[in-house]
């Protein structure tokens, strides 16, 4: 397994602590909110789980991500969405 750290947290946060994801998207989201991307890690070469620090609040924006009530900046979420891609491509 590939890991590459894009922050440095100094010990790396517990599996409570932690948000997974294998969407894209969500991930885009939630950089765009405000959450920290902690870690990419590349299982294989066609998925790349992204791993947040789950601080407040976080399980509700994923709530409000699925069901469609999230009101958030386009252009913000475009360019985090970039970011996300320019990191999994750099793994």
């Amino acid at each position: 397994m590939i890991s590459k750290k894009y922050k440095s947290y100094g010990v790396k946060p517990r599996q409570s602590e932690q948000f997974l994801t294998y969407d894209i998207g969500l991930s885009a989201t939630l950089l765009t909110l405000g959450y920290k991307l902690i870690d990419l890690e590349k299982s294989d070469v066609k998925k790349v789980q992204f791993i947040f620090l789950r601080d407040v609040g976080i399980d509700n924006a994923i709530n409000n991500y699925w069901d469609g009530s999230l009101k958030i900046d386009a252009r913000t979420l475009f360019d985090n969405l970039k970011r996300v891609k320019n990191q999994i491509y750099s793994v």
